[in-house]
C-alpha cells in the first residue's frame, strides 16, 4: 500500500511519538516521511541491505515552469546504512524493478534507482516530447539528488550503463557538484545523427577475412531473402510481433544492415558466422541469435519511441553503410544512407548537436571519471577518448563487449587501480 506522506504524517504524527508499545518504525521510513512530494510502499529488501522501497517522486514536467503540470518518476532506493556512500543509478531507459548495481556492491552503498523520464511508469498523461531533453532529465535527477542528501550526507556517485552511462555524464555536466565521482559504462557521446566513428569501427574491426565473412552473410541474407521471410513471418507470427511502423520487408532489410552492429556490440565468435554451404535453419538461428527483427517491432517502436526522440533531437546515433548493397536493397532507400533512428509518430523534429559536443568537450577535462568500455563494443568508437593530463580513469577491456566490460571482468591490476582511486576519491 503506497504511503501518502503528507496526509500520514499529519493525521498519525503523534501515534509515532508517542504510541510505541509493540510497535517499532524504520528510521528510513521517518526519514522518507519527512520528503515532499514522495509516496513509498516497501519491498523485498536485497540480501545485505536494511529496507527497500519503492517511490514514486512527484517532478514537474517542465522545471522552468512547475505550473506547467507534473508527472510522479518512478525511483527505487536500497537502503545499506546512513554513513555508506550513496550511488545514484541514473537508467537510461525504463526500470521496472530493483536490482542492486555492480558498483554499488563494490561500494557497499545505499542505492536509488531512478527510472528515465518518459518510459514506463515515468511517464505523464500527455505525452509532449517538447520536455525530454537533456536539460529536463538532469534536472529531474538533481532534485532527487537535494531530495537525498536531506537523508544520506555521505560521498555521492552517479552511474548507469549504456544510454544510461550517457546520462550519468550529462547530469555531472549540467550539475558538477551533485556527485564525487561518476561512473558511465558503455556509454556513448555521439555527435549527430549519423556518427561517423562507428562507420570506421566496423571497417577496421577484427580481421580482413572476419569482416568479408560478415559481408558475404548479409549479402546471403539478401539473396536468400524469400526463402528466409517465408519462415521468418511464422517465426514473428507465433512471437505475436507485428510490423506497421515500418513494414516487414523493410524491417527485414534493416536487421540485415544492423547485422555487424550487433554483431561486435556483443563480442560475438567471427567463427560463427554461416557460410555459403551453410543450411537455412543455419542460417536463421544465427540471424535471430545476433539481431533478429524483434528491434524492429511495433512493440520495441512502441518502448523505444523516447529513445529514438532524443537520438533523433540531442544525443545523435547512427545509420548503415549500404554502398555494397545498393543492388540487393528493394525496399529501402539508396540514395543515402538509411538513419537507425525512427521518431515517435514519425514526427519530424531538427537535430541540434551542438549542445552534445559542449559535453564532450567537457567531459575530456573533467576530474573523478570511471569510464568503463569493452574494446569489442561497437560503441566504443563514440567513448571518451582517454587523457592522462586529468584525474580520471578509462578502461577498454580487452575482449569485452556491450554486456561484459564490467568490474568483476577486470584484470588484477586493473581492478588495483580503481580500487586506489576510488579510496582517494571517497575515504581520504
Amino acid at each position: 500500500m503506497w504511503c501518502y506522506m503528507k496526509v500520514i504524517l499529519n493525521v498519525f504524527i503523534s501515534i509515532f511519538f508517542f504510541i510505541q508499545v509493540g510497535y517499532s518504525q524504520d528510521d528510513i521510513q521517518l526519514d522518507l516521511f519527512e520528503l515532499p512530494d514522495v509516496i513509498f510502499k516497501e519491498i523485498e529488501t536485497p540480501e545485505g541491505y536494511q529496507s527497500a522501497y519503492e517511490l514514486k517522486i512527484k517532478q514537474p514536467i517542465d522545471h522552468n515552469n512547475p505550473s506547467n503540470g507534473h508527472f510522479y518518476q518512478r525511483v527505487w532506493l536500497s537502503h545499506k546504512d546512513y554513513d555508506s556512500p550513496t550511488v545514484l543509478i541514473t537508467n537510461g531507459y525504463g526500470a521496472d524493478r530493483n536490482i542492486v548495481a555492480e558498483i554499488t556492491q563494490y561500494l557497499q552503498a545505499n542505492q536509488i534507482s531512478v527510472e528515465h523520464r518518459y518510459f514506463l511508469e515515468s511517464s505523464p498523461e500527455n505525452m509532449d516530447y517538447d520536455y525530454l531533453s537533456f536539460e529536463q532529465v538532469t534536472a529531474d535527477l538533481h532534485r532527487i539528488n537535494m531530495l537525498f542528501k536531506e537523508i544520506y550526507s555521505g560521498k555521492w556517485i552517479a552511474s548507469g550503463i549504456s544510454k544510461g552511462g550517457s546520462t550519468s555524464i550529462l547530469y555531472r555536466y549540467f550539475y558538477p557538484d551533485d556527485v564525487d565521482v561518476t561512473v558511465p559504462y558503455v556509454a556513448p557521446i555521439k555527435f549527430s545523427k549519423e556518427d561517423s566513428r562507428i562507420y570506421d569501427f566496423l571497417d577496421n574491426m577484427g580481421t580482413e577475412q572476419c569482416r568479408t565473412d560478415i559481408e558475404n552473410y548479409q549479402k546471403s541474407l539478401f539473396n536468400h531473402s524469400d526463402e528466409l521471410k517465408e519462415r521468418l513471418t511464422w517465426y514473428y507470427k507465433g512471437k505475436g510481433l507485428k510490423f506497421s511502423y515500418l513494414t516487414f520487408d523493410e524491417a527485414y532489410e534493416y536487421a540485415i544492415l544492423e547485422y555487424p552492429f550487433s554483431f561486435w556490440q556483443y563480442g560475438h565468435d567471427c567463427a560463427l558466422i554461416p557460410d555459403d554451404n551453410a543450411g537455412t535453419d543455419e542460417q536463421l538461428s544465427h540471424f535471430i541469435d545476433i539481431v533478429g527483427m524483434d528491434l524492429f517491432s511495433d512493440r520495441d517502436m512502441r518502448a523505444y519511441g523516447s529513445h529514438y526522440y532524443q537520438a533523433g533531437t540531442q544525443m545523435g546515433y547512427y545509420g548503415y553503410e549500404i554502398d555494397e548493397f545498393k543492388e540487393l536493397l528493394k525496399y529501402l532507400p539508396t540514395d543515402k544512407n538509411p538513419s537507425a533512428i525512427f521518431m515517435p509518430d514519425k514526427i519530424e523534429r531538427p537535430f541540434d548537436g551542438k549542445l552534445i559536443k559542449k559535453v564532450y568537450e567537457w567531459a575530456l577535462t573533467a576530474d573523478r571519471m570511471v569510464y568503463i568500455n569493452g574494446a569489442l563494443d561497437t560503441w566504443s568508437a563514440a567513448a571518451i577518448p582517454a587523457n592522462d593530463k586529468v584525474n580520471s580513469l578509462y578502461y577498454f577491456l580487452e575482449g569485452k563487449d556491450h554486456a561484459t566490460a564490467r568490474i568483476r571482468n577486470m584484470t588484477e591490476s586493473e581492478l588495483v587501480l580503481l580500487q586506489s582511486k576510488m579510496k582517494e576519491w571517497l575515504y581520504d
